[in-house]
């Protein structure tokens, strides 16, 4: 009698649990299978029935997206703002979690803390402060002071990941490289830094990610569409009387390519940031 208790318990407990995941796994893609159908679909058939297939695929939708918002361009320049800022994030951060993690000095704690509490502020807290140290700064509606905010926005959570990873290298291998020779510099760019790829990397990608999908930001340092971001495209199959519904969604899906494509390409590295935590004693 137990054993068939314990054999009916286990096989509810795996239904629930497969149960779950499907539940979780749907609610996950279903609205994005949606947005991709719906932009293929008319905007009469839209609004008729938004679940139903479209009756033609209208891949035009995607060419109309391409040409009345400019999402060429705008895709562009996500591109580089957001490789560049990427780039100086990483790079900042990786400096700066080598200090903190494998030197003592005073103060130490206390900067760790305040990285730590970074991660904490709402961002949209400091759009005044950003703004106006943007505008001193003459760098308003360039593709520079938009990448300066993006690169400094993201130092707090990347400085975060990078570090514990840094902390986790044993000394005995950069006390061997001061042995032979190896000053400050070469010791981080040689040893520490490729140890810590992977923490890089993890961090790397939430901060691409972030740049790629930020709105508000992009929204409030540019005024001309020489220097928006592809986010900012979207707005513009919207004006006062109509709302072309099927190309904003088709611009909306081009614009998520490249962020499912990065995960895809880093997403073993990025599991095995998130969970190399757990295995590390």
């Amino acid at each position: 009698m137990k054993g068939r208790r314990r054999s009916a318990g286990s096989l509810l407990f795996g239904l629930l649990k497969w149960a779950f995941l499907i539940f979780l796994f749907v609610y996950a893609v279903f609205p994005v299978i949606w947005l991709a159908v719906a932009s293929l679909k008319t905007n009469g058939e839209l609004m008729a029935n938004p679940f139903s297939l479209p009756a033609v695929w209208q891949f035009q939708n995607y060419k109309k997206a391409l040409a009345v918002s400019g999402i060429a361009r705008l895709m562009l320049n996500s591109v580089i703002i957001s490789t560049v800022a990427t780039f100086l994030n990483v790079l900042i951060a990786s400096m700066g979690a080598y200090a903190l993690s494998r030197f003592r000095f005073r103060g130490n704690q206390f900067l760790k803390v305040m990285f730590s509490s970074g991660i904490l502020i709402p961002l949209n807290a400091l759009m005044i402060p950003y703004f106006v140290l943007v505008n001193s700064l003459g760098l308003y509606n360039t593709m520079g002071g938009l990448t300066l905010v993006y690169t400094a926005i993201g130092i707090p959570i990347s400085t975060f990941i990078i570090m514990g990873f840094m902390a986790s290298v044993p000394e005995e291998l950069e006390e061997a490289a001061v042995i032979d020779g190896a000053c400050f510099y070469k010791r981080f760019f040689t040893l520490i830094f490729p140890l810590s790829r992977a923490g890089v990397v993890t961090a790397g990608t939430f901060q691409f990610l972030t740049c790629w999908n930020e709105f508000v930001y992009a929204n409030l340092l540019t005024s001309s569409q020489a220097v928006r971001t592809v986010q900012l495209g979207i707005r513009y199959f919207t004006n006062q009387f109509a709302t072309d519904y099927v190309s904003m969604y088709a611009a909306i899906i081009i614009s998520i390519l490249p962020s499912i494509t990065a995960y895809v390409l880093f997403q073993n590295q990025i599991i095995a940031g998130l969970t190399s935590g757990a295995v590390k004693g």
